[in-house]
C-alpha cells in the first residue's frame, strides 16, 4: 500500500469517525433533558423559525446553546415543522419531545372554573384574572356582553352553565362564555321537554330560574327537589315565595351582609316578600342537580323551611311547625354563639 492510500484510507477512517462522534453527540442532545426545574409555560410566536425558536429557548434558559440543535432538525426534519402556539413543557421532558411537542400543534389547555351559585358579575371578574385570555369585552355591564354573544340582555344572568372550562391561550373571554351560554341552553331545553305535567312555569326563564332559587337556598343535594316543592306549592296557592336569596340580589351592592325588616319591606323586582310569584329572572348560575329538581321538585305538602342548625333545614307544612322551627333553629345558634 502506498503513502498516499495510507493517508486517503486514514481520512476516510477519521471521517468516519467524525461522523459517528457527531451522530452520537445529535442523538445524546436528542435525549437530554430540559434545563427546568419546574412545568415550563412557553410560547413560539408565528413566523417564528429555527434561529428565532433557538434563541427563543436559549433565552429562557429552556434549551442551552449547542452547535447541535440545528443538526438535529436537519438529521430528523419532522421534528422542524412546529407551530405557533402557547406550550407547556413538563420537568424531565427531553429536547425531542420538546420539539415532538411544538410539531404536534397541542399547546397548553389552561382551566377555569365557574361555580355553582355564582353570578356573572363573579363570572367576569374571574375571566379578567384568568391567564392567557384575549380579552375582547370592553367592559362588565351586561348589555355589553348581551351584544358580543346576540342574546337578549334579560338572558345574562343564570344563562351560563357552571362547570370547568379548558380553553389555549389567546382565547377570547366571549369565546368560553359563549361555550357556556350554550351548554345551559341545551340542558334547560332538555329538562324543559322532560319535566313533571302541571308545573306552574310560563316558560324556559321560569324553570331556570327556579333552579336558581334552589341553588342559593341549599347546598344538600339530596334537599333541592324538596326545596323546589316548597315553591311550587307556593306558587300554586298563591303565595309569596319569600326567599332571602331573591331579596339580596334585588339589592345589588347596598347589600353588605345582613338582611334587615327594612330590607324585606323595600320593593324591587326581585323581593319575593313584596311580589306575587316569580322574580323576572335567575338570581345565579345553578348546577345540573339544581335544574334537575326545578323539573322534577318532590311531591309534597310542605309550604316552609328553615335551617336546623346542622347543615341541612326542617320543612313543615304549617305556619305553626315552622314558627316552632324557627324558634329551636334560634335557641341552636344561640347556643353555638355562647361557645
Amino acid at each position: 500500500m502506498t503513502v498516499k492510500s495510507k493517508l486517503v484510507g486514514g481520512i476516510v477512517v477519521l471521517v468516519i469517525a467524525g461522523l459517528a462522534y457527531s451522530y452520537w453527540q445529535i442523538r445524546q442532545f436528542a435525549a437530554s433533558p430540559l434545563a427546568i426545574s419546574q412545568e415550563a409555560i412557553f410560547t413560539l410566536p408565528a413566523g417564528s423559525g429555527r434561529v428565532a425558536l433557538e434563541a427563543e429557548l436559549n433565552q429562557q434558559k429552556i434549551v442551552p446553546r449547542s452547535v447541535w440543535f440545528g443538526w438535529l432538525l436537519k438529521l430528523e426534519p419532522e421534528l422542524a415543522n412546529f407551530k405557533a402556539g402557547t406550550y407547556r413543557f413538563s420537568q424531565g421532558m427531553t429536547v425531542r419531545q420538546m420539539l415532538a411537542l411544538l410539531s404536534s400543534g397541542k399547546e397548553a389547555q389552561f382551566p377555569i372554573r365557574f361555580i355553582e351559585g355564582s353570578r356573572m358579575q363573579e363570572w367576569l371578574a374571574q375571566l379578567r384574572a384568568a391567564p392567557y385570555i384575549k380579552h375582547t369585552l370592553a367592559d362588565d355591564s351586561f348589555a355589553t356582553l348581551a351584544k358580543a354573544l346576540d342574546i337578549p340582555e334579560q338572558n345574562v344572568e343564570g344563562w351560563f352553565y357552571p362547570d370547568t372550562y379548558s380553553y389555549t391561550a389567546n382565547t377570547t373571554d366571549v369565546a368560553i362564555l359563549r361555550r357556556a351560554h350554550a351548554q345551559m341552553d341545551k340542558i334547560v331545553d332538555t329538562l324543559w321537554q322532560s319535566k313533571k305535567e302541571g308545573l306552574p312555569y310560563k316558560d324556559k326563564n321560569d324553570l331556570l330560574t327556579m333552579a336558581s332559587i334552589v341553588e342559593k337556598e341549599t347546598a344538600v343535594s339530596a334537599e333541592r327537589s324538596r326545596v323546589a316543592s316548597v315553591f311550587i306549592n307556593r306558587l300554586r296557592l298563591g303565595m309569596r315565595l319569600q326567599t332571602d336569596p331573591t331579596v339580596i340580589y334585588g339589592m345589588g351592592d347596598s347589600y353588605k351582609g345582613t338582611l334587615t325588616r327594612k330590607d324585606l319591606e323595600t320593593p324591587t323586582a326581585y323581593n319575593t316578600y313584596v311580589i306575587a310569584g316569580m322574580p323576572p329572572g335567575p338570581i345565579a348560575m345553578p348546577g345540573k342537580a339544581s335544574l334537575e329538581a326545578a323539573a322534577q321538585p318532590e311531591k309534597t305538602d310542605f309550604l316552609y323551611f328553615v335551617a336546623d342548625g346542622k347543615g341541612g333545614h326542617t320543612f313543615t307544612t304549617n305556619l305553626a311547625s315552622h314558627n316552632r322551627a324557627v324558634q329551636v333553629w334560634r335557641q341552636l345558634n344561640k347556643e353555638k354563639n355562647e361557645q
